[in-house]
């Protein structure tokens, strides 16, 4: 994993000129900005990946189907394309990425790790089998299809919500929402 260059943005999301490690973004709480992709089938199923065991952040949890930094210089919908290729190995163009908006998440994961990111949120509908996709060793150890009705219940249960990562109630919404939307 890599330690990328990423603009640096101010507190309402405008590049500020600046350009810094992730790394050192992370330390310094500055704000960055990412993109996620969350892939979902016909049936109502959103794709979940299990983030590697040797992430910085959240190890070993269920998270977005795919995300990533936007690197220097780099625009939200070609970062979405290249992240979903490293991380799953699938071809995407723009057209397949439905831009729902943006989302500000402020986290402290760990001392020290300041988290303070605008996700770029992308849904795109999953139209291969999950059998034929490439995991990313390095980021991703497993993925999964689960109805979004049964992601629902899981994050309002307070033992079953442990296995995801804790992005804000309202952000989860938001997105589970959006898809539910899309398959009415």
């Amino acid at each position: 994993m890599a330690d990328e260059l990423i603009d640096i943005l101010d507190k309402t999301g405008k590049l500020t000129g600046e350009v810094k490690l992730k790394s050192e973004a992370h330390r310094l709480g500055l704000y960055h900005a990412s993109v996620h992709i969350w892939f979902y089938t016909k049936k109502g199923e959103v794709l979940l990946q299990k983030r590697a065991y040797n992430k910085d952040t959240y190890p070993d949890l269920w998270d977005v189907s795919v995300a990533g930094h936007i690197e220097a210089g780099e625009t939200p919908e070609n970062s979405a394309i290249r992240e979903i290729k490293e991380e799953i190995g699938l071809l995407v163009s723009k057209t397949n990425l439905d831009f729902i908006g943006i989302y500000l998440s402020k986290k402290t994961p760990k001392p020290n790790l300041y988290d303070n990111e605008f996700h770029h949120i992308y849904l795109s509908q999953l139209e291969v089998p999950i059998t034929s996709l490439l995991l990313q060793e390095e980021e991703v150890s497993d993925i999964a299809l689960i109805h979004y009705n049964v992601l629902k219940e899981h994050l309002q249960d307070s033992k079953q919500s442990k296995i995801y990562v804790p992005h804000n109630v309202t952000y989860y919404n938001l997105v589970l929402n959006k898809i539910i939307n899309r398959l009415q």
